[in-house]
């Protein structure tokens, strides 16, 4: 028992409950009931996406928002089904082979379960940095261009056709094929939803402003707008009988909660998906951590990188026990949390509450509803994320930064979202190897009787032709090491009568042993030249580990604490040596 309330104290949610009253009870119940309103047509339109029946949208909106309020370390954000996951989810699932016997539901579970056990494996090992393996701009890209491949898969439910495909071509190819086919009364439908959701975002706050009503009041109806698509579009379904002219409709759903279950435990299923529970883990994890990172900082709030990997994985396992598929922090669905007041993670038990209401009461009435409506949803949902500015950005500040953008939209619009993730994630670690390995080196000199050094090509400086100062802009690595010896000695060989060189290293924060190598054969063809070779300004660590060598005591120059001090002293001794010989009387340093 003592064990077990150790662990419990150590819950991120001892810390909210421990202070929990009243008033943050009622501002949790109003946020929970905001957010369910928003949640049941989308968590149903995301299992669409997803290729799954729509309850298991509905499952996986209740027990992984349990499970993240006791261990994620985030207070507002809201977890479940999310546009880009499901979509992963469907390339998939899809992939599974028919002789196998999994359905798409089991195959979906199995990917959960293995997402959720990466995450939390990654988390007890504290590897929260992983996120830092996908650029922002990499990350922007991918998101840009699954959701216009999220777009065009819902354009055969609001044409009321069939139609396939992973990519752009396959998509554009299959929809082209089906045209002929398309239903008149499902197209009207599906754009008569499209321009309520699109009027209601891009009018109806002001217009409600003009009658005075409120701002939360008009946030509010903006947010249910889908809700009001959803009971009318359903409405509409069973008054006149809808589905006799051909219109889709969502079907029969279980008026009753999931089994509690493992997936099957096929090991050939797990192996084939395991790429993809990957990639669904670093891109869940990403998004969740970003948007728990803006939420937090509204508040003065800050979340734990390594608890968020915990937090999301024990919530995909959760997902993975009652029927659903892998699940993450949804941006539009932690704004409406954040925006409607929750204070702590218990909004989200209670919007867990609201969905298993919906499951045991509305279900009959859900079964009505048509699959374009749920399309318009998921289409006007997603217009958020589709935003190509990062193009434009980049190209102006960052080229490298530009290529792997390109590359990760190309490749995810070709090829589809998984080959387009792990290209971007493979074209940032090319770049900035690349970067890496041609380091910005600068020869500098003294501004003057400042004691600081500047960049000969962008400051009026003081330079001395036996002085070669060099300031290399990187930590020394196998990778760039050669690059800058070959720079060393192209300047020597340009330059006459130089008698000392001095690397300044206030950027160098690690010198690995290939470099330190080459650092030994540059201190040995200066000796060679009778030209001394200087470290200035060398950081601790970095001297830690110089120390554990000999290359110190084989250095045929010294290290100097600060760089002035290396010149200045270097100066010093070329006097002391003219007057030992006066022949040279007349020379200028």
């Amino acid at each position: 028992m003592r064990l077990l309330a150790a662990l419990l104290l150590k819950l991120p949610a001892s810390q909210w409950l421990r202070d929990y009253n009243v008033q943050l009870l009622g501002s949790d119940v109003l946020a929970a009931c905001i957010v369910t309103l928003m949640l049941i047509p989308q968590s149903l339109a995301y299992a669409l996406l997803a290729g799954l029946p729509a309850e298991t949208g509905l499952y996986a909106s209740m027990l992984p928002l349990l499970a993240y309020a006791l261990f994620g370390s985030s207070r507002t954000l809201s977890v479940g089904p999310v546009a880009v996951i499901s979509l992963m989810t469907a390339v998939a699932v899809n992939r599974i082979d028919p002789a196998s016997g999994l359905s798409h539901l089991q195959a979906a579970g199995i990917l959960a379960l293995e997402s959720g056990v990466m995450l939390g494996v990654l988390g007890l090992l504290r590897f929260g940095f992983v996120a830092n393996f996908l650029s922002h701009p990499v990350v922007a890209g991918f998101i840009s261009s699954s959701g216009i491949l999220i777009v065009l898969s819902q354009v055969k439910h609001l044409l009321g056709i069939a139609a396939s495909g992973d990519t752009v071509p396959t998509l554009l190819g299959t929809l082209y094929a089906g045209l002929v086919h398309t239903n008149p009364r499902t197209l009207l439908l599906g754009l008569l939803t499209l321009t309520w959701l699109l009027g209601a975002r891009a009018y109806l706050t002001a217009l409600l402003k003009r009658l005075g009503t409120t701002p939360f009041f008009n946030n509010l109806c903006v947010k249910a707008a889908p809700i009001m698509a959803l009971l009318l579009a359903t409405v509409a379904a069973w008054f006149w009988q809808l589905d006799q002219y051909g219109i889709a409709l969502v079907g029969s759903i279980p008026a009753k909660l999931p089994a509690l279950r493992l997936p099957p435990l096929q090991a050939a299923a797990f192996y084939a998906l395991a790429p993809s529970a990957l990639l669904i883990s670093l891109i869940g994890y990403v998004e969740s951590v970003s948007v728990g990172k803006i939420l937090g900082g509204r508040r003065q709030q800050k979340i734990v990188p390594d608890q968020e990997l915990i937090g999301l994985g024990v919530a995909n396992i959760a997902s993975a026990l009652s029927g659903g598929f892998p699940v993450t922090g949804g941006f539009s669905r932690s704004i409406v949390n954040f925006d409607a007041g929750a204070e702590t993670p218990a909004a989200s038990f209670f919007t867990a509450i609201g969905i298993l209401l919906a499951v045991l009461l509305l279900t009959p009435m859900l079964a009505w509803l048509p699959n374009a409506t749920l399309a318009a949803i998921i289409i006007v949902a997603v217009m958020n994320l589709i935003d190509f500015s990062i193009l434009r950005l980049t190209w102006v500040y960052s080229r490298t930064d530009f290529i792997a953008v390109l590359t990760t939209i190309a490749v995810t619009l070709l090829f589809g979202v998984e080959t387009g993730v792990s290209c971007g994630v493979i074209a940032s670690l090319l770049l900035h190897l690349y970067k890496s390995s041609r380091p910005h080196i600068a020869e500098v000199g003294e501004i003057a009787h400042t004691g600081h050094f500047r960049n000969i090509k962008r400051h009026i400086v003081e330079t001395h032709p036996s002085i070669l100062s060099l300031r290399v802009d990187e930590s020394l690595y196998f990778a760039n090491a050669s690059y800058i010896e070959d720079e060393i000695f192209r300047t020597l060989q340009s330059r006459q009568g130089i008698r000392n060189v001095i690397l300044l290293c206030a950027a160098v924060n690690e010198i690995d042993l290939s470099a330190l190598e080459v650092l030994i054969t540059i201190n040995k063809r200066l000796q060679a030249m009778q030209t001394g070779f200087h470290l200035s300004e060398v950081k601790g660590p970095v001297m830690d580990a110089l120390q554990k060598t000999d290359f110190l005591q084989q250095l045929n120059g010294e290290v100097f604490l600060s760089h002035s001090e290396a010149v200045h002293t270097l100066l010093e001794r070329e006097l002391q040596s003219l007057r030992v010989h006066p022949e040279y009387q007349d020379f200028q340093i």
